[in-house]
């Protein structure tokens, strides 16, 4: 077949005027009201990245702040926008993808290099600088790159825990998700919450460094601790939430209201004593980590889902860090029970697999299925399967 050698479902930046696919998102606008903004802040660069304040894989809507503010929608990226220029960074499999949703406000940065973002970050802004993001967005490796990538530069690189972008989204910004947070049942998980409370305990009693609390961000090890459940992020059956696990107490950080009468009964039942967990609004896990800290007291954590804004809470000498958190390493190490659900959930997975080869199959031929109607044929199987919340990501389709 004849290649076209000019493509109109990509933008053309150079054409006069420039060509953009009716996919791109204008970001005019936006990026002036984030400019002024910063302006206001004295910051001469703002970094975004496309996670959330747990580090997670997926994000829901309402943390899709890079998309937002890019008009792009890929999974993984990072946004430099300083006063008279932005660019985007992102990884092969979504250049193309990006050349389809940005206008020509953006620069496509084919690499997802720390040390590329901050040699053009030297380029642009200028001397004397600052650089700023949101500490609560970045790891505490990330953070720890940026500030080598800048070092020895006349740049200012600093936290600021208000997020521009959020400001400059403003009410436009979807809502917080309002859905039940549910009880998984014990014949799910072979052992009750306050069974894994105890053997962290154990754990904690165990270390060398007799470590006082677990702080706890990556939203998984929160769902896992306390066998609940969510569907805050799509895909995802964890809810926003943090726990600070002392020897003696419980602090669970989540919008109670949104717990389900059983899931608060079972969290509440050890009340008081040391198998009580304290409720405390989502938002109040830096003020109660500040107070906590002021104590003669230790704070495990694991460096992977924890964010720098809380990490530099901590002081050092009170810090005990390890890649995963003992709640992470326990989580990894299934029980009998939890194996033998794993099993089961596979064989009934493979049954909708089954069935979708046989029809696919019969249909095939006729010239009755593509990808998608395809990729939403596999998806009813397995809703039709007990037990089936959904898949754990969306199908990924292809043929030819």
């Amino acid at each position: 077949p004849q290649v076209l050698s000019t493509r109109n479902d990509v933008r053309d930046c150079s054409a006069d005027p420039p060509y953009l696919p009716p996919t791109a998102t204008n970001t005019t606008a936006r990026l002036a009201t984030l400019r002024g903004i910063m302006r206001t802040h004295g910051i001469h660069a703002y970094i975004v990245p496309s996670t959330d304040a747990h580090m997670s894989e997926y994000i829901s809507k309402r943390d899709a702040r890079l998309a937002w503010i890019t008009g792009f929608t890929g999974s993984a990226g990072t946004v430099v926008v300083t006063q008279d220029k932005a660019a985007l960074w992102t990884d092969s499999r979504y250049w193309t993808q990006a050349e389809r949703e940005l206008d020509c406000n953006w620069e496509l940065q084919r690499t997802t290099s720390i040390e590329s973002i901050g040699m053009w970050i030297l380029k642009a802004v200028p001397a004397e600088g600052n650089v700023s993001l949101d500490p609560f967005l970045f790891s505490i490796d990330t953070w720890n790159s940026y500030s080598r990538a800048l070092h020895g530069s006349s740049l200012t690189l600093f936290p600021l825990e208000t997020n521009l972008v959020d400001q400059a989204w403003g009410d436009q910004r979807p809502l917080p998700s309002s859905s039940e947070i549910y009880i998984l049942p014990t014949e799910f998980t072979g052992s009750s919450w306050q069974e894994k409370v105890a053997g962290i305990r154990q754990r904690m009693e165990q270390h060398v460094r007799r470590p006082t609390a677990v702080l706890l961000s990556g939203l998984e090890e929160t769902a896992w601790l306390f066998n609940l459940r969510g569907d805050d992020i799509p895909y995802n059956p964890v809810f926003y939430s943090y726990t600070l696990l002392t020897n003696m107490t419980i602090s669970l950080f989540v919008e109670e209201s949104r717990l389900s009468v059983a899931a608060r009964q079972s969290l509440l039942s050890g009340c008081p004593g040391p198998l009580c967990v304290e409720l405390q609004e989502y938002g109040q896990v830096s003020a109660h980590l500040r107070r906590y800290t002021q104590g003669n007291v230790t704070v495990w954590l694991g460096t992977e889902y924890t964010t720098y804004g809380l990490y530099n809470i901590i002081p050092q000498e009170k810090l005990l860090e390890e890649n995963y958190s003992p709640v992470m390493m326990a989580k990894a190490v299934k029980n009998a029970h939890e194996q033998e659900m794993l099993r089961a959930a596979h064989v009934r997975d493979a049954v909708a697999v089954i069935q979708y080869l046989v029809w696919l199959e019969k249909t095939v031929p006729q010239g009755q299925v593509d990808e998608f109607s395809g990729a939403q044929h596999i998806d009813a199987l397995r809703w039709a399967q007990e037990h089936s919340r959904g898949p754990s990501f969306q199908s990924i389709s292809a043929s030819g």
